[in-house]
């Protein structure tokens, strides 16, 4: 059996697939219990695992986590750990990685973004069938380009991230901000009255298009897949992505560039399945 987990910054959700194609599935809150602690459970439940796959809503690099804003570490060399306490063999990836991963898989191609927005804005690169690391595994953290200057820090701990302007975190923080009484989401802000809600609202579709158009105009994909909770909930914003993305991107990078929402339910967790298999 192989154990794939999406840990991000609310749930951290197990499957495991067994040989016959079966599949069980595991959740738990992410604030509630460690990653390491999660997976010791699932190990002492299931004794027939042969690997680990994790996608990681946080920064890793060699198997350890090196940053995790809202996911409870217990474990930070959590490689090591288990490959020495337990022989099994893990592998863990940043969550929009493991996303494009899949999304490539799915679409068949070698030339591919996966920019999505949930709790936070994440985007993962394919270039030429080669996954964009960088030195330090760091590479392609779209949230964290400089934007405008907001009035409450990132959780990177800068305040002009332009994740405080384009994800699930930044609404809230707005609404907090402004003291505004509707829920935090897309469709409350626009059914609200209050204008600071309509602001609140412009400024993240105007952000949003500025990240997408960054990642077309540096990465000249031939497809950019958008996914993640928030990009689910509100259909709407696709078809503004493309009516808009002109006036952001540079013209040459739009020409071959299909811009389309993901087909699937769980990338990231279909990523961390298939990173045993990555070379």
């Amino acid at each position: 059996m192989n154990l794939a987990i999406d840990a991000g910054g609310t749930n951290l959700r197990a499957s495991i697939r067994k040989n016959n194609d079966d599949q069980i599935n595991i959740n738990a809150k992410s604030d509630e219990i460690g990653l390491a602690s999660f997976i010791e459970k699932i190990l002492n439940l299931h004794k027939n695992i042969k690997t680990i796959g994790i996608s990681y809503a946080g920064q890793v690099k060699d198997g350890t986590i090196i940053d995790a804003p809202n996911i409870k570490v217990d474990i930070w060399d959590i490689k090591k750990y288990f490959e020495t306490k337990y022989a099994i063999p893990l592998f863990i990836e940043n969550d929009l990685t493991c996303a494009v991963i899949a999304e490539a898989k799915e679409l068949k191609s070698k030339n591919i973004c996966a920019l999505y927005v949930g709790t936070g804005i994440g985007l993962g690169v394919i270039n030429d069938g080669h996954i964009i690391k960088g030195s330090s595994n760091q590479a392609c953290e779209i949230g964290h380009i400089p934007y405008k200057k907001a009035p409450f820090k990132c959780g990177c701990g800068r305040e002009n991230c332009i994740e405080n302007f384009v994800s699930g975190t930044a609404i809230t923080k707005w609404i907090k901000h402004y003291n505004l009484t509707c829920r935090a989401t897309l469709e409350a802000l626009k059914n609200d009255i209050n204008p600071d809600s309509k602001e609140v609202l412009k400024e993240f579709e105007e952000a949003l298009f500025y990240a997408i158009g960054t990642t077309i105009t540096l990465f000249n994909p031939e497809i950019l897949v958008l996914g993640g909770g928030i990009i689910e909930a509100n259909p709407y914003l696709s078809d503004k992505v493309i009516a808009n993305i002109g006036s952001f991107a540079l013209k040459p990078t739009l020409e071959n560039c299909k811009i389309i929402k993901s087909q699937l339910s769980d990338a990231p967790l279909i990523g961390a399945s298939l990173l045993k298999d990555i070379k």
